[in-house]
């Protein structure tokens, strides 16, 4: 199975709010080797979050290896129909290069009463979009009918590269979010979760997944998770201090999360390898500046050492 290791982007992170700075850390990834690039999706807020679809839009056309996405989108505050267009239209334009991660959102009311939803619809609204997408991405004259979207006989062009379309991860680690999986995923990405958690979750979601006579495949388990590089631990957790300010109460912060050298950053990793999963997604802490140097430190001393390399053929294939 393939380890393939890329960024998380939450905030803005370079010193410069402008979009140079953006594209430059774009292709500086691209030299490093870096797999993916992953944005948050936030529709409110102070934070500076870049929109996922358009900033996965703008970067559709570059040439390169690089894969895009979303981690994770906010399924019920958008139309599946519109979403299914927009991501389609992605994948076709970046050659397949498009990642599903969906996901319910958060927990602030404010962002769904904004867009005109109710958070208490936001699971039931979720399970009816990712079921519209599967349909409008593999049928020609697709028909739905549910208790928040309907349509009839209508069809999308251009249909996704990847088919029947691309996988759609799911995020979240409580239970509801293994069992959406089962029956609607094609993988799973959690965060803030340890090893064990990670084994215990792939164990559940393989035992809904058959219930519902579905297989999800060994490479189609992922993590997100916090990684601050240093010369030791000590400043490692000195740096990643102010991203850690919400902390899980039920388990140790070093459980969930990779930090210290080099060394045992890519210990870590390993522990979660061993627990059946081969997709990271490395979110590096630090203000702006500092987490542009983390990245590098990051792609450099643990992505390259630990990601499997990609093969000729892929490197034929890559999008001009």
């Amino acid at each position: 199975m393939k380890i393939r290791l890329g960024f998380g982007m939450g905030a803005w992170p370079f010193a410069e709010r402008n979009y140079k700075a953006f594209y430059d850390f774009v292709d500086d990834c691209e030299s490093w080797g870096v797999d993916s690039l992953w944005f948050s999706d936030r529709i409110i807020g102070k934070g500076a979050t870049l929109e996922p679809i358009v900033t996965i839009a703008a970067l559709s056309g570059r040439k390169g290896m690089m894969k895009f996405g979303t981690n994770a989108l906010i399924m019920p505050l958008r139309n599946p129909v519109i979403v299914a267009k927009e991501l389609a239209t992605l994948d076709f334009l970046s050659n397949g290069r498009l990642l599903l991660v969906a996901g319910l959102g958060g927990e602030d009311p404010r962002e769904y009463e904004a867009c005109g939803v109710s958070k208490a619809e936001r699971a039931p609204r979720t399970d009816e979009a990712l079921t519209a997408l599967n349909l409008l991405w593999t049928q020609d004259e697709a028909t739905f009918h549910g208790k928040y979207y309907n349509f009839e006989n209508i069809s999308i062009e251009p249909k996704p590269v990847q088919k029947p379309g691309p996988p759609i991860w799911i995020g979240g680690r409580s239970d509801a979010a293994l069992r959406r999986t089962g029956r609607l995923g094609e993988g799973w990405l959690p965060s803030a979760i340890t090893p064990q958690e990670c084994r215990n979750g792939i164990d559940a979601i393989q035992v809904y997944a058959a219930g519902s006579d579905r297989t999800i495949e060994d490479d189609h388990y992922g993590v997100s998770i916090i990684c601050a590089i240093a010369d030791t631990k000590e400043a490692a957790l000195e740096l990643a201090a102010p991203a850690l300010a919400r902390r899980r109460e039920d388990v140790g912060l070093e459980s969930y999360t990779a930090l210290g050298t080099p060394d045992m950053i890519i210990a870590t990793l390993n522990e979660y390898v061993a627990a059946g999963i081969t997709k990271f997604v490395l979110r590096p802490p630090g203000p702006p500046g500092v987490w542009s140097a983390q990245a590098e430190r990051l792609a450099k001393e643990v992505i390259a050492p630990m990601q499997t390399p990609w093969t000729d053929k892929e490197l034929l294939e890559r999008p001009l």
